[in-house]
């Protein structure tokens, strides 16, 4: 309890902060490589490591990572959970001050969490041996027909 609370008095004091929204490289400058961690405005605490090959290695905040995939599009970072079947996708568009960064939902503006950035791996976030596909991730193929993106990801 006493978490959310911090939380909500740092989100009081953001408007009178300077913020500076990211553009799409400042995001996948600052997240690839790195763990973000942070506080949903909610309540509830995520940690995850970006892989710079798209996985989402770690915690979402309410439970560990098996298929988290995430990926730059345009100037947000957006995060795929789940099997195709069951998928839920979620972006964000990044401000940020001094050390704390803030995610805001990209269809409506709302604060959805803040977080820093740990440089590397410091948690030891993994995929257990597991196998992990980011299918989510071949939309990055410009021009491409959706058939050829589909047999070429198999």
């Amino acid at each position: 309890m006493r978490g959310i609370a911090i939380l909500l008095a740092l989100l009081l004091a953001l408007p009178a902060l300077a913020t500076e929204r990211l553009t799409g490289e400042q995001i996948k400058q600052a997240f690839t490589g790195n763990t973000v961690s942070g506080r949903y405005t909610g309540g509830g605490f995520f940690t995850e490591y970006h892989d710079p090959d798209g996985r989402a290695l770690g915690h979402n905040g309410w439970h560990e990572n098996r298929d988290a995939c995430w990926i730059i599009k345009d100037d947000a970072v957006c995060y795929y959970y789940g099997p195709p079947s069951d998928r839920t996708i979620h972006c964000f568009t990044v401000e940020m001050n001094e050390r704390l960064y803030v995610l805001r939902n990209l269809d409506n503006g709302r604060i959805n969490a803040i977080a820093t950035v740990e440089l590397a791996n410091p948690r030891k976030h993994n995929d257990g041996g597991q196998p992990w596909y980011c299918d989510g991730l071949i939309s990055r193929a410009p021009d491409v027909p959706m058939s050829r993106r589909l047999m070429a990801a198999r």
